[in-house]
């Protein structure tokens, strides 16, 4: 009995990744013309239905399927609005999904959280969530960043994976959001340092320290935090590059991941024309000595 309530709880919750790509209907002829007219669907019925079956083809090892057609297509309309939000609920939930379990191609994860970054966007710009709901996508967010220990970028045939750069979009347009209280934006710091100075990752060559600092300049920007309260994580974060007897490479690397972030975030805090932002500078500046 057991064995069937399993099966019967699997076939359940096939759907949501086991779609096929191209969705039924499509094949790679007709989504390249698609592309070719910007995307662009009159039929809004029409485009929902193509926006969900579109999401099984953000792991799909074709970069061209994955980024340039169901990426480039799921962007364009979740920035122009084409969506209420009930479809951006089951689109969410969805993505979600596709967060968990295994992901051996490497793609999936990262795109799903790109994608998420959009989906943020759209409660930034025109709020639909519930406070529940935010909440939760900001721990959904935070979590999928630290768990991340796939560090593979770009490659000239598989394209791009990106997963650091991509879960650091998604802290960014949540940050970006003036719903986020304190404590939210404490969680997405707490997140970026893991992923800024990680323990057993390589040395970043695909710029993710300047992603990671985005969501960073963003928090500052909305001026809850105190100067103490970045001394104090800044610490913390130079903390994580531990001995530099603790394995040469990997600490080696660990400081290029700092200095590389800490740099960025000079950069922009000594070329901001926000206060908050430019508050942040000596602290940073402490921080690279």
């Amino acid at each position: 009995m057991r064995h069937a309530i399993c099966i019967a709880l699997c076939l359940l919750s096939a759907p949501a990744l086991a779609q096929t790509c191209p969705p039924a209907g499509w094949d790679e002829a007709s989504l390249q013309a698609l592309k070719a007219s910007k995307f662009v669907l009159s039929d809004a019925a029409e485009r929902r239905k193509l926006a969900d079956g579109l999401l099984a083809c953000l792991g799909d090892p074709d970069p061209e399927l994955r980024d340039g057609i169901a990426y480039d297509a799921l962007a364009q309309w979740l920035r122009a609005g084409d969506f209420d939000a009930a479809a951006l609920r089951s689109q969410r939930d969805r993505l979600y999904a596709m967060l968990d379990g295994n992901d051996v191609q490497g793609f999936r994860g990262p795109f799903a959280a790109l994608v998420l970054s959009e989906v943020a966007r759209t409660d930034r710009i025109q709020p639909w969530m519930t406070p529940e709901e935010r909440a939760a996508m900001v721990e959904r967010a935070a979590a999928y960043l630290e768990s991340i220990d796939d560090y593979r970028g770009y490659d000239a045939t598989e394209g791009w994976r990106h997963g650091v750069a991509h879960g650091a979009d998604w802290l960014m347009q949540l940050a970006l959001n003036p719903a986020l209280d304190r404590a939210q934006l404490e969680r997405i710091l707490a997140a970026v340092a893991v992923q800024a100075v990680p323990v057993d990752g390589p040395a970043y060559v695909f710029g993710e320290p300047a992603r990671l600092a985005q969501p960073v300049l963003h928090a500052a920007r909305r001026g809850l935090l105190s100067e103490s309260d970045w001394q104090a994580w800044f610490a913390a974060l130079s903390a994580r590059l531990g001995k530099r007897g603790d394995g040469q490479l990997a600490w080696l690397a660990r400081m290029h991941n700092l200095k590389a972030f800490l740099t960025h975030l000079y950069v922009e805090t000594d070329r901001s024309d926000d206060v908050q932002v430019r508050a942040l500078k000596p602290v940073v500046a402490g921080a690279l000595k």
